[in-house]
């Protein structure tokens, strides 16, 4: 069974660093573009990031995301976090594998929970 769980959320100051994990199981990670997605009160689901199936680490301004292929786990480091990056994050699974990245969350199978994010003073 495909199942990912995020974890790591929590409340931090501005200007602060979080980095959230994502355990998958059920499917062999690697072999899959695996995004982070962000949801915030009111607005719609945006990617933040995603990592193709032949990297592991992934880079765009203050986001990192890597890959720890032997646990099965990914991780979002988010550093200068601002009040703007308040929401619920997400990590999916690319419908297929050796697909690349998608930045629409149709090309997504599977999902998480979600962790919450909150960046306030």
């Amino acid at each position: 069974q495909v199942q990912f769980v995020e974890s790591g959320g929590g409340l931090v100051q501005p200007g602060g660093s979080l980095r959230l994990s994502c355990a998958a199981s059920g499917f062999t990670s690697q072999s899959y573009a695996i995004s982070w997605f962000r949801q915030a009160p009111g607005k719609e689901r945006e990617e933040v990031l995603c990592i193709n199936y032949a990297d592991g680490r992934s880079v765009k301004g203050r986001f990192t995301i890597a890959r720890d292929n032997f646990r099965n786990m990914l991780y979002l480091q988010i550093n200068s976090l601002e009040p703007e990056d308040t929401a619920i994050y997400y990590c999916a699974r690319r419908r297929s594998e050796n697909f690349r990245c998608s930045e629409s969350a149709h090309g997504y199978d599977f999902w998480g929970q979600g962790t919450q994010v909150t960046v306030s003073s």
